[in-house]
């Protein structure tokens, strides 16, 4: 669709749904996730319980779960969106995907499993552990596209004896933040191609926006139903196109939990020139950081993502690290772990060098640090 009829649409949505014209939209409050925890479980819903078929909730890392429902509409817009995505992927008619995500109160299997059959693919709804069997159900039943967390993918990697016997050709990432360098890592473990899918479960789940195989150059938002700002962490001001900024979303076709000028806490950028795909609609850059995860080790801002950058660009580290945040004293002291044949002190000489930082360094062998079947615990903090 042109942007300026998108565009249109957006304005049109958003003044059915909220009674706010677009130019005024900046002008209106934030909601948070803090207002939502307030009103549990439902006390944000905007039509009866009744009316919702489904209740989901996020996946608890951050604190208390909090409670989202669905109408039968609000799942249909939810699968349409995941259909999309897959269909970025390379996805078809006949295409078997293997869903490895959870099944259950967290958004991501159940999401991805309708759109998946949306789109008219044969679905494997594998959901998590017994790692081991993934790989024999990949091998036997052929699965073209799979669907999990980036670490599980890695976990699923490492049962894997002959990737030949395996006719993955793409992978639908998400669920944490994960770089470059895990990209890579996945690739080469499977013979595929990464694509990243973004979302939370207070906009919808998981398909709010996703990769193309064909281009890879940011996840397409799914601007009909989601209307997309970027704003300064700090004063809540808009920034342009291409700068990093806090991610706000407003609901244009949920029924039963809109949201009008939702922050997500999550740092990325947009832009919305066409991409070498085809696609008209914006795009999001990898989520760099969190407003609300950031690590400030004696002054200095430390986000988990670019540790992750800095370690999978070290040759000899294995894909899988920890890092530990402990204040012994007065001074927070930080310690990465990761695994592999690098010397320690080559390690802890990169990372002060990109982050600013010192940090204690352990190499330890593979297999030492825990393996994830959900979403990766990176940061242990024991201040």
């Amino acid at each position: 669709m042109p942007r300026s009829e998108l565009e249109e649409l957006q304005a049109r949505r958003l003044r059915e749904r909220f009674g706010v014209d677009l130019e005024a939209l900046a002008q209106q409050p934030f909601a948070t996730k803090s207002q939502l925890r307030d009103a549990y479980p439902f006390g944000l819903l905007r039509v009866p319980l009744s009316d919702c078929v489904r209740v989901h909730g996020s996946s608890g890392t951050r604190g208390k779960a909090t409670i989202v429902a669905y109408t039968r509409n609000d799942i249909a817009v939810w699968a349409d969106c995941c259909a999309r995505a897959i269909a970025a992927a390379g996805g078809d008619v006949g295409t078997v995907v293997h869903i490895a995500y959870g099944y259950g109160l967290f958004t991501g299997g159940l999401g991805l499993h309708y759109g998946a059959e949306r789109l008219g693919c044969t679905v494997v709804p594998a959901s998590v552990g017994n790692t081991q069997r993934h790989v024999q159900l990949l091998e036997d039943l052929g699965a073209e596209i799979l669907c999990c967390t980036p670490s599980y993918a890695l976990t699923i990697a490492d049962h894997v004896e002959d990737p030949s016997r395996l006719r993955l050709r793409a992978g639908v990432f998400g669920a944490e933040p994960w770089t470059e360098g895990l990209r890579e890592a996945i690739e080469q473990a499977f013979g595929l191609t990464a694509v990243d899918i973004y979302g939370l479960s207070e906009i919808i789940g998981p398909g709010v926006s996703a990769e193309c195989v064909e281009a890879r150059a940011g996840a397409h938002i799914n601007e009909d139903h989601f209307l997309v700002e970027v704003v300064d962490p700090g004063s809540g001001e808009s920034v342009p196109d291409g700068e990093v900024g806090e991610l706000v979303f407003t609901t244009l076709t949920k029924e039963a939990l809109p949201f009008l000028r939702y922050r997500t806490g999550d740092l990325a950028s947009v832009t919305r020139e066409p991409c070498a795909c085809g696609r008209t609609s914006a795009r999001m850059s990898r989520i760099v950081g969190r407003t609300d995860d950031m690590l400030i080790i004696r002054g200095v801002n430390v986000f988990p993502s670019e540790v992750e950058r800095v370690l999978l660009g070290i040759s000899g580290l294995e894909p899988h690290y920890q890092l530990v945040v402990e204040r012994p004293h007065r001074l927070d002291e930080l310690t990465v772990l990761v695994e592999g044949d690098a010397s320690a002190g080559d390690v802890q000489s990169q990372l002060s060098h990109a982050l600013g930082v010192n940090a204690r360094v352990e190499v330890l062998r593979a297999g030492s640090l825990p393996r994830s079947e959900g979403k990766a615990l990176r940061v242990i903090d024991k201040r």
